[in-house]
């Protein structure tokens, strides 16, 4: 390859990059000249399905801005058990809290799918922060939603039965990841009873029993790993 083909593919390796930043919500406010700075630090990273990005207790020196394809954040128990927490999708970044911090990675994170990623350092990420207060702004902004999210997986996980647990799952995840179909359905990809069982910290058994309970109704149905909503004002008004 010539020398000035190389230089053209890095070009456009970095136009895309660019265009990928600026499609982040946390980059939305940046204008070219600043996305092109921040491309500058950004190194791409691709992941097979089922590939684990980082574990926790990993030191925590990156953040990830997911380009294409899609991750699962999970919390295991030193007896085996798994709890998912959530998931990103192109546009999203996961590994904030480590890198501002500097303290290990809470939770693993694993490829549901083949991602591309861009990954930022925390020794240029930080300076770029210091030299852009409305990016920070915008990322303590995204961090407060996140944990809020989190208090309300825990709160439900105390004070609501398995029941109404899988009921606010299906519209979350139907509201976050669902594809509308031709005849109104709603399908949610690369999900599984046992994916569903970790998101509402249940046992498998009592979110099946949930899960064939609507099915009965005709609501929704799972199967082959896609979740198919048929009813979904019918199944908000389960719990709203």
């Amino acid at each position: 390859m010539s020398p000035a083909s190389v230089t053209r593919r890095a070009f456009s390796q970095r136009q895309a990059e660019r265009w990928s930043l600026a499609h982040v919500p946390l980059f939305a406010a940046l204008d070219p000249p600043e996305l092109a700075t921040l491309s500058a630090l950004a190194h791409p990273l691709r992941c097979r399905k089922g590939e684990v990005v980082f574990r926790e207790g990993d030191d925590g020196t990156t953040l990830f801005v997911v380009k294409k394809g899609e991750v699962k954040i999970v919390l295991r128990s030193h007896d085996g058990k798994e709890a998912t927490l959530g998931f990103r999708t192109a546009g999203d970044f996961f590994g904030e809290q480590a890198l501002l911090d500097g303290e290990p990675r809470s939770a693993d994170v694993i490829a549901t799918e083949a991602c591309e990623l861009l990954c930022l350092r925390r020794e240029g990420f930080l300076r770029f922060l210091a030299d852009h207060p409305t990016v920070a702004i915008a990322l303590l902004a995204i961090l407060s939603q996140r944990l809020r999210s989190t208090t309300r997986l825990v709160n439900d996980a105390i004070f609501l039965d398995v029941r109404t647990r899988v009921v606010k799952a299906v519209l979350d995840l139907t509201n976050a990841r669902g594809i509308p179909g031709p005849e109104g359905e709603l399908t949610v990809p690369r999900l599984t009873q046992e994916d569903l069982a970790h998101i509402v910290s249940a046992s498998r058994e009592s979110v099946n029993k949930w899960l064939k309970y609507y099915e009965r109704l005709g609501f929704l149905s799972l199967l082959r790993g896609r979740l198919v909503v048929r009813q979904l004002p019918r199944l908000r008004q389960e719990i709203y």
